[in-house]
């Protein structure tokens, strides 16, 4: 067995691999670039080495400086995580002349199955279903139109070496198709080094599900069932489970062994994906295959037992495969959420900055279930805009697939990041959405269930009514609290009275509590009704366990003027809780009214301007680009909302801008 092997990426994967070298006494090496100078893999592995400044393609995809880290440090084996040079023929045949190990495929199963047009015409010459498309390099936008119309509208425009949503666009028009090949062409080229793209039809109403496949040197090969990775936003995985609710044991079967025929056709070793759409008769059409380890590859590890990155380093080793296709079963159920370093209120786009709170919430037992809670983060740590946004996979495992979306409710709810802002409230709101609980969604879920973008939760009122009535018993906490603190300054106790008005979420209600040793009772005067409430919050405290007529809850607790700022369960909620005189008054105040900000193009977040399209002067159309902004490897193009003369210009290609800094005015 190796002694010590290099890991070539960064973030929670490369923590995720160090995790099991040290199970197998293997010794790590990390890489990292200046600004992850003091991060958590850094901190984590038994070396580090710094291979240049923070741009992935003057660091972490270098091949040379990962191979001088390799010669300094005597690493037999190197894994390459995923993205970067994890599907990089080149670099698996530099370590080869090295003769250094790669835990991975071999070059030429990367070449073959890495490269998304190659590997579209080797499965159509192996009898695969494919979907339909133009496996041809395009040369320029006006081809790019072209092939568009011949194929058919909506297309999907895609790099040959894409990945993680780079590179991606889907177009439904001629202007689209022209914007979306210049587009996919520049990421494809910033995040690959390879600017080459491909155009498939667009299959409306798919379903993403994808088959884990193993192989060993020895022409042993198995798959370890399959993932759903139907929710998605810009062509990127958000939530993924294993399995899937919607295949049956014959579908499952047909899948699994095609894909395993389709990886021995190549020769590939290694852990490897076969992606595929699914349609509503259950019909499957060959995607592509990721001739590496995936994001979402812990939801298969806790439904199978099996650690697939022990199994790469074994395989890399030599060592066939210890479990066989009978070995493989599904115990369970598990579920994936990425937490994104981005605000779902703006489109889900990039937020950076420094995490000024992160604690995650424990992992091992919880209800019935089971978490995880695969990270490369750390409070106090930054979150860096060149790179993706992702913080955290939190996984849980159950029995059933209902108990474990239970278990990451809570988790979720359990989930305390400060400082950035992030998609917690999104993640908890799919949990809760009908469509995902049934089990019936699409790659159009986001697109289809938020069509104007996400807007946060609005609760119930069974919902509403149980926060108001623990934040009714905090306050009264809070309240006893402070009479102590007064009473030892004045020789007197103040009283903390019985009757309140919590107000939320537009609604307010008038409660009496009664308080005794095992918590409190809350009644509401508009129907009588009472809720019981019991937990150990303390006035300081930001994560509230409550219990509210038994059921638990989890409440993020913040301290606003007169209450609480929580979030539970998705929402967002501001939560006043005064005295019935209080109560009067602040209804008789009058609303804070929000800056006019409609003649101006705000920078919906932290980037670099790459280009501005119109000129002081010019008349825009509605739906007109204006600009592109570049951050954490994605562009995107800001347009018109409305026809109108731009009368000023404050930015310039080139600029980097914060959130909210104005690019433009308007007449």
């Amino acid at each position: 067995m190796f002694d010590k092997i290099l890991i070539a990426n960064r973030g929670e994967i490369a923590c995720r691999v160090i995790k099991t070298a040290r199970k197998m006494g293997i010794k790590t090496v990390a890489i990292y670039s200046d600004a992850d100078k003091h991060a958590l893999h850094v901190e984590m592995a038994d070396e580090a080495v710094n291979i240049g400044p923070p741009p992935a393609n003057q660091s972490y995809i270098v091949i040379d400086k990962v191979m001088d880290a390799i010669k300094q440090t005597g690493a037999q084996a190197v894994h390459p995580g995923y993205g970067f040079l994890s599907e990089n023929p080149k670099f698996a045949e530099a370590l080869e002349a090295a003769g250094v190990a790669f835990i991975g495929p071999p070059k030429g199963a990367i070449e073959a199955m890495g490269d998304k047009i190659t590997s579209k015409k080797i499965a159509q010459e192996a009898d695969v279903s494919t979907v339909p498309g133009y496996m041809g390099l395009i040369e320029d936008a006006d081809e790019a139109v072209k092939i568009s119309n011949e194929i058919g509208y909506p297309v999907m425009i895609k790099a040959s070496a894409g990945g993680g949503g780079k590179g991606m666009r889907i177009a439904w028009n001629d202007e689209e198709a022209r914007e979306g090949f210049q587009s996919s062409k520049n990421e494809a080229a910033n995040s690959f080094g390879d600017d080459r793209i491909f155009i498939e039809k667009f299959v409306t109403q798919p379903r993403h599900i994808e088959i884990q496949v193993l192989c060993d040197a020895h022409g042993n090969g198995i798959y370890l069932n399959e993932r759903e990775c139907s929710i998605q936003r810009r062509n990127q995985k958000v939530v993924e489970e294993a399995p899937s609710p919607f295949l049956d044991e014959a579908t499952r079967r047909a899948m699994g062994e095609q894909s395993v025929a389709l990886a021995k056709a190549v020769g590939y070793t290694s852990a490897g994906t076969v992606e595929f759409i699914v349609d509503g008769d259950k019909n499957f059409y060959f995607l592509e295959m990721n001739t590496r380890l995936q994001v979402e590859h812990p939801v298969t590890e806790l439904i199978t037992g099996v650690d697939l990155v022990e199994q790469m380093i074994r395989v890399a080793n030599g060592e066939p495969l210890s479990i066989t296709q009978d070995d493989v079963k599904i115990n369970g159920w598990a579920i994936e959420n990425r937490l994104y370093a981005e605000d779902p209120y703006r489109g889900f786009l990039p937020s950076i900055g420094r995490l000024t709170r992160y604690r995650p919430p424990a992992e091992g037992a919880l209800g019935a279930g089971l978490v995880r809670n695969d990270t490369g983060v750390f409070e106090g740590g930054e979150i860096s805009m060149y790179y993706d946004p992702m913080i955290a996979k939190l996984c849980t495992w159950a029995p059933t697939r209902g108990e474990a979306i239970e278990v990451m409710r809570h988790a979720l709810d359990s989930f305390e990041v400060e400082g950035i802002g992030h998609n917690l409230p999104f993640l908890s709101a799919v949990m809760d959405h009908p469509k995902f609980i049934s089990g019936d969604m699409t790659t159009a879920f986001i697109a289809e269930e938020y069509p104007d973008g996400f807007e946060g939760v609005t609760l119930g009122d069974d919902a509403l009514r149980g926060i108001a009535a623990a934040c009714a018993a905090m306050n009264r906490v809070a309240e006893i609290r402070r009479a102590r603190i007064s009473g030892t300054l004045d020789n007197h106790e103040r009283h903390v009275g019985e009757e309140w008005n919590v107000a939320l979420q537009g609604q307010d209600f008038d409660v009496r509590i009664a308080a005794d040793h095992d918590g409190s009772t809350v009644r509401f005067a508009d129907d009588g009704s009472e809720v019981r409430v019991s937990g150990d919050w303390t006035p300081g405290d930001q994560l509230a366990r409550m219990t509210v007529n038994g059921v638990p809850l989890v409440m993020k607790v913040g301290k606003v003027s007169g209450g609480f700022r929580i979030r539970s369960r998705g929402a967002e909620l501001k939560v006043h809780v005064r005295t019935p005189r209080q109560a009067e008054l602040a209804r008789k105040m009058p609303e804070k009214v929000p800056p006019d900000t409609s003649k101006m193009l705000l920078c919906p977040m932290p980037g670099l301007i790459v280009k501005i399209d119109v000129e002081e002067g010019q008349e825009v159309q509605e739906g007109q680009a204006l600009c592109t902004v570049e951050a954490m490897k994605m562009e995107n193009i800001l347009r018109a909302e409305r026809k109108g003369v731009v009368s000023k210009i404050n930015a310039a290609a080139g600029d980097s801008l914060a959130v909210d800094d104005v690019i433009m005015e308007f007449e």
